[in-house]
């Protein structure tokens, strides 16, 4: 193997790790700490993802490979290498790019959109680096209540795992298959299901039986949460809270109602009225 080649690669390993220096230093000091690559262990225990089901080879985007299964600590989320001790392998793989050497398919598995590296980490590596935008894959899907793609955050879990909770505890995503709640505030899911309680408690009320639980969800939706969320599209309020959603605003109706039946002794609005409220008071 030519000398000048030899050079090459290590320069190119050099290239590649200290541009990973770099992105850890901006991690740092932009207080951002998503630089790592997600640990597929750590999806799997939070959103409870099914056993991976083989897929067959395919044909990847290297931007949507974001994790790995056990080497999550040694590259970062861009997969440069973010240690010395990785240099012989990944230039043994860059040495392959230069001479044309077709290497077996990396190893995949696949949840949402975004996929972890079982085996091939180097091979993602040096493709990224040379430029590559798509890598060939054997791929094994694991199922999922919930979709992921590349750019989640690690924050980004705690909020998806109890989304994970109350799709379980609800069915919704099965009852109502075209309900995609999405939720910024950390304890959204746990209060969703709070108002679907009370909401069953007076169904049984007024309908003078048992509610069953799939029947009160659905009533909910229906009747409450729908309704309001209609409301918010059509006043366009959404436009006003950038980094918020439609369900985001949804909770701060219903609080703003508790707040004016509570504490102001108001009478309970239909959900239609709270929400017409809230917009009025927020233009």
């Amino acid at each position: 193997m030519s000398d000048e080649l030899n050079s090459r690669v290590r320069a190119d390993f050099n290239r590649a790790r200290f541009k990973s220096f770099i992105n850890q230093v901006f991690s740092v000091l932009s207080g951002q700490p998503n630089n790592t690559l997600l640990s597929y262990d750590a999806i799997k225990e939070k959103l409870r993802v099914g056993g991976p089901m083989y897929r067959g080879v395919k044909t990847v985007r290297l931007d949507q490979v974001a994790g790995s299964l056990n080497r999550y600590h040694e590259f970062d989320r861009a997969f440069l290498p973010k240690e010395d001790q990785l240099a012989s392998r990944w230039q043994k793989v860059d040495r392959a790019f230069y001479e044309d050497i077709h290497l077996p398919p990396v190893v995949l598995y696949k949840v949402g959109e975004v996929y972890f590296v079982v085996d091939g980490h180097h091979r993602v590596s040096v493709a990224r680096e040379q430029g590559q935008e798509f890598i060939e894959a054997e791929v094994r899907e694991c199922a999922t209540r919930v979709n992921i793609t590349a750019d989640i955050k690690p924050e980004d879990l705690e909020i998806l795992g109890a989304k994970v909770d109350f799709l379980e505890r609800t069915s919704l995503d099965h009852l109502r298959p075209d309900a995609n709640i999405k939720i910024t505030v950390p304890d959204g899911f746990e209060r969703m299901l709070e108002h679907i309680a009370v909401h069953r408690y007076f169904m049984g009320k007024d309908f003078k039986r048992d509610i069953s639980e799939h029947e009160a969800v659905e009533h909910w939706y229906d009747t409450v949460y729908m309704p309001i969320i209609n409301i918010i599209r059509e006043s366009e309020l959404l436009r006003d809270f950038p980094g918020k959603t439609e369900s985001d605003l949804y909770l701060w109706v219903l609080d703003h109602q508790h707040y004016l039946y509570k504490e102001q002794g108001q009478p309970l609005q239909s959900p239609e009225d709270a929400a017409k409220l809230f917009i009025e008071e927020n233009e």
